[in-house]
């Protein structure tokens, strides 16, 4: 399923949205999925850690390349790989980063590969908090390598962001906004994890202005 780039959702393998005004079917398409939503409290942080959720970035699809690698190469132009990796380490590439709207050169290195970072857009915290504490740990490890949860975007801004829904924060390019909230909606929905009221209420406020 290919779905448009604004407030809907994507083939989550081999395209990245980069604007943020969907059709108003697609808003629509978000409205409803978000009103089917389950709202509830958050539970408790307790017992929350990465390796909840597997391995990171593990070849969940067995194509040879771990996940951080597939969706830089989905998500960055001119890249250039690894010799010998069959075009899987990627080595340098050009982001037009869609949380800020700032084109972000990556190069592969110690000091310099944070400058982009993937993003959970519903973070392995938030998504604890609101119902993955009961999943079986085969879930937890697909919600953490799914594409279609997963976006390289610039370094400080995920930093910034951490575990935050959209309550407490969104990204700082306004004309994204539609985009990332209803990509939040899908995975929500995939995964039936619940959402807060005052998340609930952002959500509907972006959607208001797509």
């Amino acid at each position: 399923m290919t779905l448009v780039a604004g407030c809907g959702g994507l083939d989550a393998r081999t395209s990245s949205p980069t604007s943020g005004k969907g059709s108003s079917a697609d808003v629509a398409d978000a409205r409803k999925k978000l009103a089917k939503l389950a709202v509830k409290g958050r539970a408790p942080r307790t017992g929350f850690n990465r390796d909840n959720f597997g391995p990171a970035w593990a070849d969940v699809d067995h194509n040879g390349c771990d996940t951080r690698n597939d969706i830089l190469k989905r998500d960055l132009r001119d890249e250039k790989f690894k010799p010998g990796t069959h075009d899987c380490i990627v080595l340098s590439g050009v982001l037009d980063d869609p949380y800020s709207g700032k084109t972000i050169d990556f190069k592969r290195g110690q000091d310099t590969s944070t400058a982009v970072q993937i993003d959970h857009l519903v973070p392995l915290s938030d998504a604890w908090q609101k119902g993955a504490q009961q999943w079986a740990a085969s879930k937890r490890k697909e919600f953490a390598n799914d594409p279609l949860n997963l976006l390289a975007v610039d370094g400080p801004l995920n930093n910034q962001k951490s575990d935050s829904d959209a309550a407490t924060w969104l990204p700082p390019r306004k004309d994204y906004r539609c985009a990332y909230i209803a990509r939040q909606i899908e995975v929500k929905t995939k995964y039936e994890v619940w959402v807060t009221a005052a998340e609930k209420t952002a959500m509907e406020g972006v959607l208001s202005s797509c």
